[in-house]
């Protein structure tokens, strides 16, 4: 008898109207859209212009809409997790400020922050809330203000990020032919040496020094996060091919975070998947951290049918990685 599993009945997302193009930021700093394009394969990237707002901002937006599209009311969410590395403040959780900004009073609500691994480990944790069979209602939602940390006199690292969000309603499903089905998650922090923000946590609070050192922006040495990203999101993937039987023919979409063009073609050769099988935004979006996996899903919602054979797989600072596979709910509405 088929258990319980956590199934993706809806997905919507937003990203904020202002779009900063590489032709801007050549204005900015020492770079050009070839440049830009050749090494990452981002075009632009919508940014929050929006004075006051912060990561709850464009995640409320996402929640908002996921709710209206699926007929949720606010009271029947039982629990939001928001994934982000760029909480709105260091406490409360911006997942409880997405509630209250969006009448969800009662839910239990908490962040992740996994780097940008967020989504995958928060859709697993909500997954297990569904299966276990306490609740039945749960949203997942990734949400970024990732212009709040990048520094726009840094060429390596500020044509990478963009700002944005994505969210999905997970619900309890018993259809072998729905749901997620299988989870690799792993992590070493070795890694963090290679990516991270150096201050503003309590290792390191805030000083004249530390802003005048601009060491609350981004930190990446991009030739060690590459080498890990590619051979770990591959091994995860493959992995759990393996482990489930499928082979390339079998797969329908796989959804690879969106950090940067060669890093997702490398994966998809080790997994033997044609670029028609790969939903890939970047270049409209840049790397929305915690958001990239939802925008991709959000943009290809109308191409995907009931019982699809879905990959998702990340990785993020930390090191964090991992990869989900699941089956595809319902057919285009």
């Amino acid at each position: 008898m088929q258990g319980i599993r956590a199934a993706i009945t809806g997905i919507e997302a937003f990203v904020p109207d202002y779009i900063l193009t590489n032709e801007e930021l050549s204005q900015m700093v020492d770079t050009t859209d070839e440049w830009i394009m050749t090494r990452i394969g981002i075009k632009e990237r919508h940014i929050i212009k929006e004075p006051g707002e912060g990561s709850s901002f464009v995640g409320t937006e996402a929640v908002k809409r996921l709710l209206s599209k699926t007929n949720t009311k606010p009271e029947e969410v039982e629990l939001l997790i928001c994934a982000t590395v760029t909480p709105d403040h260091q406490f409360p959780a911006t997942a409880n400020i997405i509630c209250d900004k969006t009448g969800i009073k009662k839910a239990f609500s908490f962040d992740i922050n996994a780097g940008c691994s967020g989504f995958l480990y928060a859709l697993a944790t909500g997954a297990k809330y569904v299966t276990s069979g306490l609740y039945k209602k749960v949203i997942v939602v990734g949400a970024e203000k990732m212009s709040s940390i990048v520094d726009y006199t840094d060429r390596a690292t500020c044509p990478i990020f963009g700002d944005g969000s994505g969210a999905v309603l997970l619900e309890p499903t018993t259809d072998p032919e729905a749901g997620i089905i299988d989870e690799i998650l792993q992590s070493d922090g070795f890694g963090r040496i290679h990516l991270h923000q150096k201050a503003g946590g309590s290792v390191k609070p805030p000083t004249h020094e530390t802003i005048d050192a601009r060491e609350h922006y981004i930190y990446q040495e991009g030739q060690p996060v590459f080498k890990y990203a590619v051979s770990n999101m591959a091994d995860v993937s493959v992995e759990i091919m393996e482990r489930n039987n499928l082979s390339s023919n079998d797969i329908a979409w796989l959804v690879p975070h969106q950090a940067n063009m060669r890093i997702i073609e490398a994966v998809a050769r080790r997994m033997g998947l044609e670029k028609e099988k790969v939903m890939i935004n970047i270049e409209r979006y840049g790397n929305t951290t915690s958001a990239t996996l939802p925008l991709c899903l959000w943009e290809w919602e109308p191409r995907l049918k009931k019982g699809d054979n879905i990959i998702l797989a990340t990785f993020g600072a930390g090191f964090t990685w991992g990869a989900i596979y699941l089956k595809w709910a319902y057919d285009p509405k």
